[in-house]
């Protein structure tokens, strides 16, 4: 059994330990609400968009936008990956790279060609390891989105589709179920899929009138929309980081707190032993004097 000094030095180290993954479970039950206020506001925003942009999509059927037409043999594909920029939030980063790594092998057997934009410090060292093709990275976003941030690593992608340089592009990021809760998932970000397109939107026969043109106001319109569905993306991610890392840091804490309610009966054991022992000497010498 360990003496009684070094027990008590584990338990002040574990103690010092707890104050730290406490302190940093508050912080981010203060920053997960707000990641999911900002989530949830940016979602009518998204839906009104895809709203506006189905509509015109059926109203000019002559215009085809290069992101609505599906290509059937896919040669060359991007993959857009959102992670985090810090760790200790259990398993998110390492249930989303697992999924890619798993996506990156199916296209490899298939000899597609991957090009990758990684967005957060953690997916951008995974596939630095892995000597992926990463053509453009965003880290460092802090606590909140900002969409002009994210244009420029993304729009290298978009460029790429529209030149015919990759034929789909994929988007890697945890969704936001529930604060116990988050599924990594990705997605086909382009082609956009029409049946996500008229999601929640009603079929119209207006006609509208288009200035400058309506190949003009469709192709503006479409690149804000695969932005938004990436904006949004990022801050489903930014909630699941949060609700992530405050269940860690609660899981640690509490257990710091079994960990030192073990070491503190260790050392009471100690302790008892060592007063047990200095009575016997004492009553052994005692009885020889």
């Amino acid at each position: 059994m360990a003496g009684s000094r070094e027990i008590r030095n584990k338990i002040k180290s574990v103690q010092n330990t707890r104050k730290i993954t406490k302190a940093m479970e508050m912080v981010a039950a203060s920053k997960m609400r707000k990641a999911q206020d900002r989530m949830r506001h940016a979602r009518p925003f998204g839906d009104k968009l895809r709203n506006i942009a189905a509509h015109l999509a059926n109203a000019n059927p002559e215009y085809r936008h290069p992101f609505l037409i599906k290509r059937d043999n896919i040669k060359a594909a991007g993959l857009i990956l959102v992670t985090t920029d810090k760790g200790l939030c259990g398993g998110l980063n390492t249930n989303v790279l697992r999924m890619v790594t798993m996506r990156m092998r199916e296209m490899d057997a298939k000899g597609t060609k991957l090009q990758v934009t990684a967005i957060g410090n953690k997916g951008l060292g995974f596939m630095q390891r892995i000597n992926a093709k990463v053509v453009s990275q965003l880290v460092q976003l802090g606590d909140t989105p900002h969409l002009e941030k994210l244009i420029g690593p993304i729009k290298i992608q978009l460029d790429a589709y529209a030149a015919g340089e990759i034929d789909a592009v994929y988007l890697a990021y945890n969704r936001f179920i529930n604060t116990m809760k988050q599924e990594p998932v990705i997605e086909q970000l382009l082609p956009l899929d029409p049946s996500r397109l008229t999601e929640n939107s009603r079929e119209y026969s207006w006609d509208y009138l288009y200035e400058p043109d309506a190949q003009t106001v469709l192709d503006e319109l479409l690149v804000r929309y695969v932005e938004a569905l990436i904006y949004q993306a990022v801050a489903e991610n930014m909630a699941s980081e949060q609700s992530a890392r405050m269940v860690a840091m609660k899981s640690a804490s509490d257990n710091a707190k079994k960990v030192i309610g073990d070491l503190q009966l260790s050392y009471n054991k100690a302790r008892q032993a060592a007063i047990t022992k200095e009575l016997s000497e004492i009553v052994s010498g005692a009885a020889a004097v």
